[in-house]
């Protein structure tokens, strides 16, 4: 349809993957080196600028690959939900399906250890061949691949830039505190989804007031896919200023726009 048409190139446009003539920009030739759509090309790219490239390849090729999660039979539903639950990360999904990522390779791949977490081996499998066939690419483009550094507190906050960077596009916010999350681009109310890792954790707590997520359909229960949190104010110094100010007028875009301010007035 032409909406999405149109759409899509505003979308190219806030990632900075066109030039003024409508043409790909330098980042957006780097960008179609990459088989991925444009908003994790784009995260991948900058993953390269905040030093958590290693990562991002791997959380790349997990979103790209099968979702690696198994329905385990009802008399084993508990006790594989207890054993992911260790798999779980504190600052969201994406970084839980990294922790899955390494923990499979840890295991070297095995098949008794993906059934007993519940896990998809062949989808783990594939997501390493497509995180070998990213390096490869990243290598033959000359991109720079900083070290692995997974766990530490500098490489969580650079991977949440990296992946703001690409999906300033998929930020949802709680507006009443109890998961009911606005969509900042069009004003749809969605959900996190039951596997989310935020729903999982034991005691459970309070969802975040400000997410990013991978993808969102009405049909998949109204619920938002990937889903992690992140800082307002690393959105407002990160997602670009034209962009910030096309949102549709809301609550969420006065609290941007206001930070906005704050941080233009230090």
């Amino acid at each position: 349809a032409p909406e999405s048409l149109m759409q899509a190139l505003e979308d190219l446009d806030y990632l900075a993957a066109l030039d003024d003539d409508g043409n790909l920009s330098e980042v957006g030739i780097i960008m179609s080196e990459f088989p991925l759509d444009p908003q994790l090309a784009k995260a991948l790219i900058a993953s390269c600028e905040f030093d958590c490239v290693e990562e991002m390849v791997s959380l790349a090729a997990m979103l790209t690959a099968s979702p690696c999660f198994v329905s385990p039979s009802t008399h084993l539903e508990e006790v594989v939900t207890l054993r992911r639950r260790a798999l779980l990360h504190p600052h969201g999904d994406h970084f839980t399906l990294i922790n899955i990522f390494n923990a499979f390779q840890q295991h070297n791949g095995d098949e008794g250890w993906c059934r007993k977490h519940g896990l998809s081996g062949e989808a783990l499998r594939l997501a390493g061949i497509v995180r070998a066939e990213l390096l490869e690419v990243m290598r033959r483009i000359e991109l720079p691949v900083s070290p692995p550094a997974f766990g530490t507190a500098a490489n969580a906050l650079n991977l949440q830039r990296a992946l703001i960077s690409g999906y300033f596009l998929k930020v949802a916010r709680d507006i009443d505190g109890s998961g009911n999350y606005v969509m900042l681009t069009h004003k749809h109310v969605a959900h996190l989804p039951p596997a989310c890792c935020y729903l999982l954790r034991q005691p459970p707590r309070r969802p975040p007031p400000w997410v990013l997520y991978h993808e969102f359909t009405i049909s998949q229960d109204n619920c938002l896919r990937v889903v992690s949190e992140i800082q307002p104010q690393m959105l407002v110094e990160l997602a670009p200023q034209y962009y910030l100010s096309n949102l549709p007028p809301s609550e969420s875009r006065d609290l941007l726009m206001e930070l906005r301010e704050k941080l233009v007035a230090v």
